[in-house]
């Protein structure tokens, strides 16, 4: 095309012979260059990633772990410790955690019968409850499924949770799976990543996405303080998500996907450990939470927003962060703080994982924000627990419940996990979305927010 306008413009320069010529001359050269922009212009520019929806487990009522139940619990596991029981009650009261979060059945029994069985029916029921609610609510058929990415952190049975998926929903042969393990809460957006990937050199697509953590088997029967703090914070849920690069969704979907940042500080001795999982002193394994984790979280946090503030802060915010350095390095005060960029010029909602209190004071504090912007991140803590990677898609449900996600609105996700890793998804709302009762939140949002002491 672009030739035959050119050829044109040469047959309208009959009066300048020497300009024609000269023209004519340079001729090939200016098809090479036009060649090469437009080469290098289709191989830099990839299909957009579309959210078309997702959905979030919402276990049956009678899996609910009040604070009660969860005190006979520990009084019969931990009979002969009562001390460890007082220490599970006090985390559990601080922990920010309400009355209506879920256990899994065989944790929720009197004595808890963990078993490898009752883990791929704690899987069965988290997974394919998501998947179900999302097949309905998108109307894709199984049949139409070309990629699949599960991540799941301490549960790697064999054969893997994606083929279970595969036998359940009888998924074409050809459809590519990937099962992520031993990632921890930060998952979620790395398989949003992968997914990502994926969908650039597979055109014509649609990926699901499952995120969520089986607890059933790391459920700690010891008395190791360190590692019975994930048994106060961990709890059941699960979230499926449908990604497509198909231009049929540009409209339809609910948000675009523009960018992912991924930092990870597991080079540090006590980033790596602050998150592990070991054996205690009598051969009990268990999940050990470091005392360190907060300000882990934190330094995390400034790595994963020194690697993508130049792709998302204004140009005023940067030039306020390098007067700050310069300024700090001139002086060179121990004491000098850094400049906090004003994310909410970027970004009008904020969804920080929900791993715990002390965590989600210490990113408040760290980005600056308000217990208004944290409410996503408090309320899912609440209501649902740590949940683990699938967490931020609980916090983004509730900002749809609320009717609060409007038309070219941006996200921000942060996701945290052991290892130590930082990892951030950048969303753009596609259309607006006024409260949205088809998720998790159907029977209990004019409840929230409510104050959490």
């Amino acid at each position: 095309m672009m030739l035959v306008v050119l050829l044109s413009f040469f047959k309208s320069l009959s009066g300048d012979d020497a300009m024609k010529h000269v023209l004519i001359l340079y001729f090939p050269i200016i098809i090479i260059i036009i060649t090469i922009f437009f080469t290098l212009s289709l191989i830099s520019k990839h299909p957009s990633v579309y959210l078309v929806d997702y959905a979030c487990c919402r276990p049956p009522k009678v899996l609910e772990s009040p604070s009660d139940g969860f005190l006979k619990h520990s009084r019969i596991n931990l009979s002969s410790h009562p001390e460890s029981v007082d220490f599970q009650m006090k985390v559990l009261a601080r922990s920010g955690l309400g009355d209506e979060t879920y256990l899994p059945p065989a944790i929720c029994s009197l004595p808890p019968t963990p078993s490898l069985e009752a883990s791929r029916n704690e899987a069965e029921l988290v997974i394919y409850s998501s998947l179900d609610s999302l097949f309905k609510k998108t109307g894709l058929n199984p049949h139409e499924v070309d990629i699949l990415v599960l991540n799941c952190s301490v549960f790697a049975p064999a054969p893997s949770l994606t083929s279970m998926i595969m036998t359940k929903y009888k998924l074409r042969e050809d459809v590519k799976t990937f099962n992520l393990s031993g990632m921890g809460c930060s998952a979620g957006l790395i398989s949003v990543n992968l997914t990502q990937d994926l969908l650039k050199i597979h055109p014509n697509s649609n990926a699901i996405v499952i995120t969520t953590e089986i607890i059933t088997l790391f459920y700690y029967t010891g008395k190791d303080r360190s590692m019975l703090l994930p048994n106060c914070l961990f709890r059941m849920g699960g979230a499926s998500v449908l990604l497509s690069n198909k231009k049929c969704y540009r409209k339809q979907s609910k948000y675009r996907l523009l960018r992912v940042v991924r930092t990870h500080i597991g080079s540090f001795d006590k980033a790596y450990k602050c998150i592990h999982e070991v054996e205690d002193s009598e051969g009990k394994i268990g999940i050990s939470l470091s005392r360190d984790l907060a300000s882990i979280a934190g330094q995390a946090l400034k790595a994963n927003i020194h690697a993508f503030a130049l792709q998302v802060l204004p140009f005023t915010e940067l030039f306020f962060i390098l007067k700050n350095v310069i300024k700090n390095t001139v002086s060179k005060r121990k004491d000098a703080k850094p400049y906090v960029p004003n994310f909410k010029r970027v970004f009008k909602h904020f969804c920080v994982h929900a791993g715990g209190r002390g965590v989600i004071n210490k990113m408040q504090t760290e980005l600056g924000l308000t217990w208004q912007d944290m409410e996503p991140s408090r309320m899912t803590l609440h209501r649902f627990g740590n949940t683990s990677s699938s967490s931020l898609w609980y916090e983004l449900s509730y900002l749809e419940a609320k009717g609060r996600m409007n038309e070219g609105d941006r996200i921000w996700q942060i996701a945290l996990g052991s290892g130590f890793k930082c990892n951030s998804a950048v969303w753009k709302c596609n259309r607006s979305i006024k409260n949205s009762l088809d998720g998790p939140w159907f029977d209990c949002i004019d409840r929230y927010p409510i104050h959490v002491s």
